[in-house]
This record gives C-alpha cells, sequence and structure tokens, in this order.
C-alpha cells in the first residue's frame, strides 16, 4: 500500500502510495464507490482514528487553500493545514501519476507542527505553486521547513518539445534536460528542489521515476491510469 513511509518527526508522519493502495482520483472514470472504499482503507492504514485525508480538486494551477478542518475538497493544487486550539492540523493528501508531489512540515513551537501538500506539473513549477506554499506557512507562522518529493517522472524520461522545454526553463532554470535518447526534456523534481533550495527549504527525501516503475502510476505510460497519493498527518 505504501510506496515509502517514515515517521519524519515526532508525532507527524509523510507517506507516499503505490499500486497496491488502489486508484484514489474521483476524476478518472473509476468507480466512485470503489475509490472512496480505497480512501478510507487509506485512513485506516495510516490509524487516523476518524480523521480522513483531505483531497484537493487539482487544476495545475499555483492556488494555495488554507484547510481547518476536513470537507469538499477545493479547487486547488496546494493545501496548507495548521493547528487551532486544541485541534491538531488536518491530515493531507496529493495525487499524482507522473506529476511531483510535494510534502511539507514546518514548526510552529508550541502550537504544533504547520503542514502542507503541493502538486508540481508542469504548470505548478512554472508557476512557482511549491515556492506558494513555502511562503503561505511561513505566513502561518511556520520556521525550519522540510520537503519530501514523492515518485514522479524524471528528466530522462519527460519527453517534450524543445519550445515548450525552453519556455518552462526560462522560469526554472534547473528543469532544463534531455532524455536518455537525447531529446528535450524536462526534470521537473530538479526544478522543484532548485525552488525550494532557493526559498532555504530542506529536502529530506526525493522519490524514484514513475514511468520506469510499474508499481506505480505513470500517466505517460498509461493515459488511462490511476492516481497514488502523497500524505502527511500528525498523530500522538
Amino acid at each position: 500500500m505504501f510506496w515509502w513511509r517514515n515517521e519524519v518527526q515526532p508525532g507527524v508522519s509523510v507517506a507516499f502510495t503505490d499500486t497496491g493502495a488502489g486508484n484514489l482520483a474521483l476524476h478518472v472514470g473509476d468507480n466512485p464507490g470503489d475509490v472512496t472504499a480505497r480512501r478510507a482503507r487509506l485512513d485506516d492504514a495510516a490509524n487516523l482514528g476518524n480523521r480522513s485525508f483531505q483531497y484537493m480538486d487539482q487544476v495545475h494551477g499555483n492556488e494555495v487553500a488554507l484547510i481547518s478542518s476536513y470537507g469538499p475538497g477545493p479547487t486547488a493544487d496546494a493545501m496548507v493545514s495548521t493547528p487551532s486550539g486544541n485541534q491538531a492540523a488536518q491530515p493531507l493528501s496529493v495525487m499524482v501519476a507522473d506529476c511531483v508531489p510535494v510534502v511539507l512540515v514546518g514548526d510552529a513551537g508550541d502550537r504544533g507542527p504547520i503542514i502542507a501538500v503541493a502538486h508540481a506539473g508542469r504548470p505548478g513549477v512554472a508557476s512557482a505553486v511549491v515556492p506558494a506554499t513555502v511562503n503561505e506557512m511561513r505566513t502561518l507562522g511556520a520556521v525550519n521547513i522540510s520537503a519530501w518529493l514523492g515518485p514522479s517522472i524524471c528528466g530522462s524520461c519527460y519527453e517534450v518539445p524543445e519550445q515548450l522545454r525552453d519556455e518552462v526553463a526560462a522560469v526554472a532554470p534547473a528543469a532544463w534536460s534531455s532524455t536518455s535518447w537525447g531529446t528535450p526534456a524536462l526534470d521537473l523534481p530538479a526544478g522543484v528542489r532548485a525552488q525550494l533550495a532557493e526559498a532555504g527549504v530542506t529536502v529530506e527525501y526525493s522519490g524514484e521515476c514513475t514511468l520506469e516503475n510499474e508499481s506505480l502510476f505513470s500517466h505517460r505510460r498509461d493515459s488511462r491510469t490511476g492516481r497514488f497519493a502523497g500524505l502527511v498527518w500528525t498523530h500522538d
């Protein structure tokens, strides 16, 4: 069910699912009841108790939504949750199948950790959705922010037209790449890592290539594929 899972600091866990957890997206033509059941099993696997992971309606933009409690998913490509009173931060999820799933955790002192997720595909890297997420976390009081990048398509596999590579590299130079067979490509994880470094955020983990791993969903491998998730949650 989990491709990678770790308690990244006391009381905070980060995980990325694999195909064993099944498709977690409602927008890919899957049976909604089956998706809801898989999401519930994932909540149980993370020992969330009476809580559930919050999902969002991702649109390849750079909107960052502030989430205080579980509810209808916002239309956004990033979410931030902060503890309030006796209420812990809301567990968060980001879905991908080649884009970069970014999970962030920051310290807010006695208030507890501030957590966030971001969906960084080609448009998101170009429009700086990850730096926007970091800025929102800092506005809310987060310091010492760290990031975990889940599996995504690598710079040796993500072939794009040369003009598109140049357009993205103009705003995210580290994303410029070539495929292993010599054609223009984009390295989205490298672009995200560079944006995080510029923002002073430490990258603790960067995952494998989705296209090269059959245990991960990849839209480039199969355009009718499902979506796996990047997750972050707090616990006792």
